[in-house]
């Protein structure tokens, strides 16, 4: 079914009427299940409530090789951004052309069920080259499709049963027909929408403000509550700031709107992913950042994209999509006119005070002052709730090295000195103890290893999210999954501190009172790190110790005078 409402055009509705619904549940209790990953999910609340239309579903092969080479679906329609059911092989081994399979929620609760109408294994090096310009997985969209998708892609329709769920600021979801209704209502014929993954400050409020005046347009704030940059600032605190600024902004004028948006971070098509999707909300008009939606830099120290390539791109398509673009203008406080301006109308002779994002962070961790001048106390406020000074945050100190090269002793030594000090709670996580509690039934293989790995940083995550100690003492071979649970604990606003304890192979085996590097030799253990199965060492670990010259006590020492230089111990 299609909805036709103003300010926009046309918007796909994938979902059944209510009578229909308890008939497809009963059928999608037959049907094999997918459980959608996070990404999934937001892609599909997207589908459902028409965010991308004129998509009706997870592309065809041919949709995503049109997309992927030219930015257009197969029907000649603009869309730069491929959207994809990744699959496992097990699962699409069971799968046909035309089968139907029932779409369920991390939790198992029933969304909606795929019609399969193509099944592919894509070359995702080709698409991470095609969409992101790059196959550096430093790249966290790179990373995320070379390193974390499921290789086997199915398409097909979707039919929505129910709508994703949410219990988070509810009042402020609003799908692109309640935007559209909201508009028409209110006689907003034109919008300007800003996008921000991040708070928004003093400069944020001055710039949307005049471009909704140059715009002679009402202005929508639309930020991502999706996923967005691993390490970003948790969509919970930054709501509590948008509402705080919001209240500095035209109350008749203004509107704040969440957008349960999955980034891919891929610059300039993204921003012109962002403008489409904007336009599905009913915007007429879009601000466009310089580096719009730019990962930061890549693996030699370069941006991925050109400051300006977003804008640019945008500005090349802004007449077929029909939205218009308003470039982002850089805002900066101007000391003796006590007063905000455009960067281009500064004079030489005015002192301009700004503070970067990196300095803001450095004064959140040392629970330093920031300015009014700056952002609003309110703000600062929230910022601060969720971000404390280190000495009051979590922080997971991470072991990683081979069998035998002492690491969960000084786990066990660090736990003491820790636990003498007695500030915060600490919690030691031990590769064989996990094993035995929460990994019983894993093997030794890659995928087994890593599964255990990351229940580890699962645990870790939560006890730093709640501002404890985690030690973790796995061998954790592998970089790619030891970079996911770094991830995973810095998404919780908390610390990681990665200890690399490089002992040499010949001392662990020398070490080795089980025998296990020895029956590895003899072929009786497979995959044995460092005898059949490789260990790949961290490329830059917070603390490197070689306990072949130190003793335990003094090894745990050096990561305790290295967590208080870090600022997570003392200071208090």
């Amino acid at each position: 079914m299609q909805l036709i409402t103003p300010h926009g055009g046309t918007l796909v509705s994938l979902m059944v009427a209510p009578e229909q619904a308890p008939q497809l549940r009963q059928r999608a209790g037959r049907l094999p299940a997918w459980d959608l990953s996070a990404r999934q999910f937001c892609d599909i609340e997207l589908l459902l409530n028409g965010g991308f239309s004129p998509l009706t579903g997870f592309m065809g092969k041919a949709d995503y090789q049109g997309v992927c080479s030219d930015m257009r679906l197969a029907d000649g329609t603009l869309w730069p951004m491929p959207i994809t059911l990744d699959v496992s092989e097990d699962f699409a081994g069971t799968i046909n052309k035309t089968d139907e399979i029932a779409l369920r929620d991390a939790e198992g609760l029933l969304v909606a069920i795929l019609t399969v109408t193509d099944k592919w294994v894509p070359d995702r090096e080709v698409e991470a080259q095609q969409v992101f310009g790059s196959t550096d997985s430093t790249h966290p969209g790179v990373n995320a499709l070379l390193q974390r998708s499921n290789p086997v892609y199915l398409g097909g329709r979707v039919t929505g049963i129910q709508m994703p769920h949410h219990y988070d600021y509810v009042p402020l979801r609003h799908t692109p027909a309640q935007s559209r209704e909201f508009f028409a209502a209110n006689g907003w014929e034109r919008v300007v929408a800003f996008q921000t993954r991040n708070p928004m400050h003093r400069a944020h409020v001055e710039l949307t403000t005049r471009a909704a005046k140059l715009a002679g347009a009402n202005l929508l704030i639309h930020p991502v509550v999706g996923m967005t940059k691993p390490g970003d600032i948790d969509h919970m605190t930054r709501v509590k700031c948008y509402q705080a600024a919001l209240a500095h902004m035209p109350a008749q004028t203004s509107r704040l709107s969440l957008l349960p948006l999955a980034m891919r971070m891929a610059g300039p098509r993204e921003a012109l992913w962002h403008a489409l999707i904007r336009k599905n909300y009913g915007c007429t008009h879009f601000v466009v950042g310089r580096d719009h939606a730019g990962p930061g830099k890549d693996a030699q120290g370069k941006g991925f994209y050109g400051p300006y390539d977003a804008q640019d791109l945008v500005r090349q398509y802004q007449e077929e999509i029909d939205i218009e673009m308003v470039p982002f203008r850089m805002m900066v406080y101007v000391e003796n006119r006590a007063q905000y301006q455009p960067v281009d109308e500064v004079a030489d002779s005015d002192t301009v005070l700004s503070i970067s994002g990196t300095e803001l962070r450095r004064r959140l961790r040392e629970g330093l002052d920031i300015p009014n001048w700056f952002t609003y106390p309110e703000v600062v406020t929230e910022l601060r709730k969720a971000h404390p000074p280190l000495h009051q945050r979590g922080v997971t100190v991470f072991f990683t090295g081979l069998s035998g090269a002492g690491k969960s002793t000084i786990a066990n030594a660090l736990l003491a000195m820790l636990m003498e000090q007695g500030d915060r709670p600490v919690t030691l996580l031990d590769g064989d103890i996990v094993r035995k509690h929460l990994s019983s039934e894993l093997g030794f293989s890659r995928e087994h290893r890593n599964l255990n790995v990351e229940r580890i940083g699962f645990v870790a995550s939560e006890i730093t999210k709640n501002r404890g100690v985690a030690i973790c003492a796995p061998i954790a071979p592998y970089l790619e999954t030891r970079r996911r649970v770094r991830e995973m604990v810095e998404g919780t606003g908390g610390g990681f501190v990665e200890v690399h304890v490089s002992t040499p192979l010949d001392i662990c085996e020398a070490r080795d009172r089980k025998g296990l590097y020895a029956l590895a030799r003899k072929g009786v253990i497979k995959q044995f790190t460092g005898i059949s199965d490789p260990y790949e060492a961290p490329e830059q670990a917070e603390v490197t110790i070689d306990t072949s010259g130190i003793s335990p006590l003094e090894a745990a020492r050096t990561i305790m005078l290295k967590l208080e230089g870090m600022g997570y111990i003392g200071n208090d």
